[in-house]
């Protein structure tokens, strides 16, 4: 029997094809959280003077990605009097002492890039993050006329997104983090689910979207080392049934979005700070072991239980990226480390095909997309590369912004949002 459940599942999945006539969606982290935009016509090639709509300052610090409804973008950002503190300072042992986050969620006109509001979601004392990290990391989603925000251990909120307006807080749910937070929210029928993995009691996490309440939270099931990790749920079908996959130090778990009670997992030893988003494709959730020496496992989700021994499809250790999420294209397997070796395998043996440096320097952390038949592969310094999908190496374009920045891009019907440190840039002829 198909539970009701899956009507939202394929709602949510649906939103990769939706056409620009219905106005621009990329709801969340990665769009459809697979990174594709199939149907868009966007340009290969950009810089800082050219094929440049428009660019908006945003203040303060976040490398959450923006997301699109209609003809409105919405980020979040954190600004405290430690903005001005040089990018290679903040993360230091000690937070700066007398002073606050203020937590914060924007709309933009998609059109000009005007702000239309800005609304302060917490304020907060400062506290200890990674100096590659930010106040406001996790990236917000649009629901049904709703923005939700979420700050992890600081908190989450629902806001209307027409208008600012903060309708529930959530902040009773706090956990001690290892270099902040970094896991973003997915929607799953009428709730909002994201990971609390910090040091101690790491857990998954389901609110009920209606009014922050608490619908069920469940401990993680393995015991590694090191708890904390960062990587953002993914909603996928089964025969049927809908699976919350969620990556943690130790393992990579399937909770039944319901009741939170899992359906499966997959060990991968004492993996931890596990970042990217898992990816689904030809029947298989790919995922990434996380530090100190990452492994990309492709899994068939259809086991019960502990499917460690019996239901890992292949596995392949070179060049695995700690922080940027996989992508598939067709019938191959992409993924770039965080030094920018892009790696192509079949995504369903994990035959290899080829191994390139995408460029000679520069650091890699946002995950890549798919538009108008080719890969986009940004790195810290707000360099593209533009690489045609196959399965040999065909770079096709650079493009350069010039600025630094951490942020996936979102991707709109002819174009993308690009956020760098500064900016919020809309990149279209």
């Amino acid at each position: 029997m198909i539970r009701p459940m899956r009507f939202s599942v394929l709602f949510f999945l649906s939103l990769t094809v939706v056409s620009s006539r219905a106005g621009e969606n990329w709801p969340s982290f990665r769009g459809n959280q697979q990174g594709h935009a199939a149907n868009a016509s966007v340009p290969l090639l950009w810089s800082a003077s050219k094929n440049i709509r428009w660019k908006t300052p945003i203040a303060g610090k976040a490398w959450s990605s923006p997301i699109v409804s209609g003809d409105i973008c919405y980020i979040t950002t954190a600004t405290d009097k430690s903005e001005s503190t040089p990018r290679a300072a903040i993360g230091s042992d000690a937070p700066t002492p007398n002073t606050t986050n203020s937590l914060r969620a924007l709309a933009l006109k998609l059109s000009d890039g005007k702000i239309l509001w800005d609304t302060e979601v917490f304020n907060l004392p400062v506290d200890r993050i990674h100096k590659k990290n930010s106040h406001a990391s996790p990236t917000p989603v649009f629901d049904e006329g709703r923005l939700f925000v979420h700050f992890g251990h600081l908190g989450t909120a629902c806001l209307n997104a027409s208008t600012g307006e903060i309708n529930w807080k959530q902040e009773s749910l706090s956990y001690a983090p290892v270099h902040g937070s970094g896991s973003s929210p997915i929607i799953v029928g009428d709730k909002l689910i994201y990971s609390a993995d910090g040091s101690q009691n790491p857990c998954l996490i389901a609110l009920n979207k209606g009014d922050g309440t608490v619908a069920w939270k469940k401990t993680r099931s393995f015991t590694p080392r090191n708890n904390f990790s960062f990587a953002t749920p993914l909603l996928i079908e089964v025969k049927g049934q809908a699976q919350v996959v969620s990556p943690c130090s130790g393992g990579v778990i399937a909770y039944d979005p319901e009741t939170g009670e899992e359906i499966w997992k997959c060990a991968y030893g004492d993996g931890y700070s596990v970042t990217p988003q898992p990816v689904f494709a030809h029947g298989l959730i790919y995922v990434s072991s996380g530090f100190d020496r990452a492994i990309a496992y492709a899994i068939r989700p259809d086991g019960k239980g502990d499917v460690t021994a019996t239901h890992i499809a292949w596995e392949y250790s070179k060049t695995v990226p700690k922080e940027s999420s996989f992508i598939v294209v067709g019938d191959e397997f992409y993924m770039n480390d965080d030094k920018g070796v892009l790696t192509c395998l079949d995504a369903k043996t994990g035959a290899f095909h080829y191994t390139e440096r995408l460029r000679p320097e520069g650091g890699y952390s946002a995950s890549p997309v798919y538009a108008s038949e080719h890969l986009f592969f940004t790195n810290g310094e707000g360099i593209t590369s533009v690489i045609k999908p196959g399965k040999t190496f065909q770079k096709v374009a650079e493009n350069t912004l010039g600025e630094y920045g951490l942020s996936s891009m979102a991707v709109i019907s002819n174009g993308f949002l690009h956020r760098t440190e500064k900016h919020l840039f809309r990149i279209g002829q």
